[in-house]
């Protein structure tokens, strides 16, 4: 029986898994291969490694990990989960074999659901995007669109005037913009298009002209637009973790979810009083720290001392 499984080899399992390898724990990581951001052609905001390719970033991070001899490393997808009445958990991998550990961290990720537009698909990650912080900067100084008619759409519309003397809101319909926002948009010289929108045109990725089902195509080097993000896997849901209104597995401020021995981290879990950021290196410090916490966590159950969770939330109790 390993001490953990990991599952999930993006950021915040990869980082788990070297915290658990300097932890000298006998630890296996399970990675499906299917990362969020699998068409970003670079990462941002990520100290050192600015601009860097995301699949790089995974490939040194597995080849750190490889010096430390108690972790293992499977390109396998989990196909099912469950707790054993021994208080251990058991997982059942594609190949059909099944493992157990004492201890579960979910790294699993989430998903974007697309805005059903001609086109957005293969653009998305490199002209369509979703952040200012992660892309704004490589985009600045050029043709900027923003689809959608919510707070939040107008809001990064008029966020992105700072990068960029044209930007366009794009509605993709009739939109009920009340008169304060009509006249901020048209004071901060952005421009609206309520028109449907049909198709994303260019190639290679490349944004090139947006086309409406009316009026003239608008000339367009990225837009960015919102996903609806949801889990990358039914484990949350198998293994009984309680989820927020959105989607997100609820943790408490250890990584701890509503099941006792299944840990969460990365975009795909958060506290429900503090919003996680989709940003790279957030969920890469998740897996440092909540590794940090699972080993202490097994430790206190080893030699029957104060469990630290509890401890720290200052409700006492031992490990069990």
């Amino acid at each position: 029986m390993y001490d953990v499984i990991i599952v999930g080899g993006g950021p915040a399992g990869l980082s788990a898994a070297i915290t658990m390898g300097r932890g000298l724990r006998p630890t296996l990581l399970l990675d499906a291969g299917e990362p969020r951001n699998a068409n970003a052609a670079a990462m941002h905001n990520f100290i050192s490694r600015d601009g860097f390719p995301p699949a790089e970033l995974r490939r040194l991070a597995r080849e750190e990990i490889s010096r430390y001899p108690t972790v293992e490393v499977r390109d396998q997808a989990v196909v099912g989960a469950e707790s054993r009445p021994d208080g251990a958990f058991e997982v059942r991998l594609a190949d059909g074999r099944v493992e157990r550990a004492r201890r579960m961290l979910l790294a699993t990720g989430l998903v974007d659901e697309l805005p059903s537009i001609l086109g957005l698909a293969p653009m998305w990650g490199r002209s369509v995007l979703h952040c200012p912080y992660c892309h704004g900067f490589e985009v600045r100084n050029t043709l900027l669109a923003v689809l959608g008619a919510t707070p939040h759409a107008v809001n990064l519309a008029l966020h992105l005037k700072r990068f960029s003397d044209d930007v366009v809101l794009c509605t993709n319909g009739p939109a009920d913009l009340d008169v304060e926002t009509r006249a901020l948009l048209d004071e901060q010289g952005v421009a609206v298009r309520q028109e449907p929108v049909v198709r994303l045109e260019g190639r290679d990725g490349d944004l090139e002209r947006i086309v409406f089902a009316a009026g003239e195509p608008l000339l367009r080097q990225a837009m960015f637009c919102f996903s609806q993000p949801r889990q990358g896997s039914e484990l949350p849901a198998q293994l009984g973790c309680f989820l927020l209104e959105e989607g997100s597995v609820e943790v408490d401020d250890f990584g701890q979810t509503s099941v006792r021995g299944v840990y969460a981290v990365g975009d795909m879990a958060r506290r429900r009083t503090f919003p996680v950021p989709a940003a790279i290196i957030a969920a890469a410090a998740s897996g440092t720290f909540t590794g940090a916490v699972i080993d202490k966590d097994l430790l206190a159950t080893d030699l029957g001392l104060p469990h630290p969770l509890l401890a720290a939330a200052g409700a006492g109790g031992r490990a069990t």
